[in-house]
């Protein structure tokens, strides 16, 4: 945990109970800061005052005695409406901040600017972030790992000179943390997202610009149009003090880090390419399959790069990384058969990764259908063997099937990964691949896309036995 000691003694107000909410009211108390906590659900209440977390009801409570509101992330600040907590914090004159900001405080008390890489963009956030800490601790660093992609920011040990925070964070974090000014700051990439909680694509891009602004190093991609121009203005603005560096998952650069032909290199400003440093290679890294991968490996190699690591670290670091849960992670082989667990794609956008990963592939696919379909997909279906449906949207991914691929009903996860081994296992392919990634929400069947993805693991690893069974006993 790291103790919130710069709200020693003083009242501060909290609102929303979840996972961020509570660690944020432990390590406030563990600081000294009297807190007044309120959610609008029974559940989180009930959660807050088995962890011994004092409750207000803030709707009736005396703001002018709090020196801050946190806000927990998931709580609106500005779009659609602000939360009925925001108002009466701005009438109040009583700043609003969250988690990450009260990290940043500590952070600057304590340490002067400890090691401290924050990530964000629209897609590849949690696979870039991973893969940092996976580089950096194979190298001997001492890292602390969380934010947005999974343990809150205040349950981490605290900052110190001889550990780095490697920190994801979303745009509602960064809208609650003022004060963000990491050693590393890296913008992966922007594309239309959470409108409804910004109002407009302007303001997302400008909220996820705010991580990179005040970086020490700025890394930013330069493969869309939005981080394209936020990279180009802050270069032309940049303190002499602060690096701005260009990064490309998908062309070769006149100067930066950029991933060209499966490898990821540095080039710097002046030289010519043949010059360009060589900083690992993508060719083995199983878990950095595809060409969105491309991006994510780069963005990683650049900040390992501006931590001091060795080529060699960088390349090891590279090929080593294991990969997230649930997001093309190989569960399994049989025989020539490869297993992958792409469980978190919840969308067709999500499912195109993976299919564009693979060739020779027994698709598992299905659940509570997203809008549009799997009808995007329709370039991939080349390199489908046979779908297998699952749950609610078997009718509708049948209608768009019909007549392009083979496909079978299943309607349960359990029956479509015996189908599709069996099948995959008769196939002449070198490496056929069963390939769960459903293009949809899961809760028709399961509670989340974690639970599904677990479920096909475990249904896996007894395949062999049922396999076995089917042949008579040979396996």
């Amino acid at each position: 945990m790291t103790p919130v000691t710069t709200f020693k003694g003083k009242h501060v107000a909290l609102f929303g109970l979840g996972g961020s909410g509570l660690s944020t009211a432990r390590a406030l108390m563990a600081g000294g800061a009297h807190v007044h906590a309120w959610d609008d659900g029974e559940a989180g209440r009930l959660k807050a005052v088995a962890q011994g977390v004092p409750l207000e009801d803030l709707s009736i409570a005396d703001w002018s005695t709090f020196a801050a509101l946190v806000l927990t992330p998931g709580v609106p600040l500005t779009h659609p409406t602000p939360h009925w907590t925001v108002p009466l914090a701005r009438v109040a004159g009583v700043e609003i901040i969250g988690d990450i900001e009260l990290f940043c405080r500590e952070r600057a008390a304590h340490t002067g600017g400890s090691p401290f890489i924050a990530i964000t963009g629209t897609n590849g956030k949690s696979t870039t972030t991973a893969l940092i800490a996976h580089i950096l601790r194979q190298s001997g660093r001492d890292v602390q790992l969380g934010g947005n992609i999974g343990v809150p920011i205040l349950d981490l040990e605290p900052p110190s000179d001889e550990r780095i925070h490697v920190i994801e964070c979303s745009s509602f974090q960064i809208d609650l943390t003022p004060s963000l000014k990491p050693t590393i700051g890296v913008l992966i990439n922007l594309t239309p997202d959470h409108i409804d909680r910004h109002g407009t694509m302007e303001n997302y891009a400008a909220v996820k610009e705010r991580l990179v602004a005040g970086a020490e190093v700025a890394l930013v991609g330069v493969d869309d149009p939005y981080t394209h121009a936020i990279g180009a203005r802050l270069s032309a603005n940049a303190a002499p003090e602060q690096r701005v560096a260009p990064v490309s998952g998908a062309r070769a650069l006149d100067w930066g880090f950029y991933v060209d032909n499966g490898e990821v290199y540095y080039r710097e400003q002046g030289h010519p390419p043949e010059e360009a440093e060589l900083l690992g290679a993508l060719a083995g890294a199983r878990a950095l399959r595809g060409a969105h991968n491309a991006q994510n490996a780069a963005f990683a190699a650049a900040v390992a790069w501006e931590c001091g690591l060795e080529d060699d670290e960088i390349a090891q670091g590279l090929l080593s990384y294991p990969g997230l849960p649930h997001r093309m992670e190989e569960v399994g082989r049989i025989e020539r058969a490869l297993f992958v667990n792409d469980s978190k794609a919840t969308n067709a956008d999500a499912a195109e990764k993976a299919l564009a990963s693979f060739t020779d592939i027994y698709w598992i696919a299905g659940g509570k259908a997203k809008e549009g379909g799997i009808e995007p997909l329709r370039p991939y279906f080349p390199r489908i063997r046979k779908a297998y449906l699952i749950g609610a949207a078997s009718d509708d991914f049948a209608r768009t099937l019909d007549g392009a691929l083979p496909y079978e009903r299943c309607e349960t996860l359990d029956v479509a990964i015996q189908r599709a081994a069996f099948d995959a296992l008769t196939d002449g392919a070198d490496e056929p691949v069963v390939l769960l990634s459903p293009a949809c929400a899961s809760y028709d069947q399961f509670p989340n896309f974690e639970v599904r993805g677990d479920t096909f693991r475990k249904l896996v690893q007894g395949l062999h036995a049922v396999i076995a069974a089917r042949r008579g006993g040979h396996s």
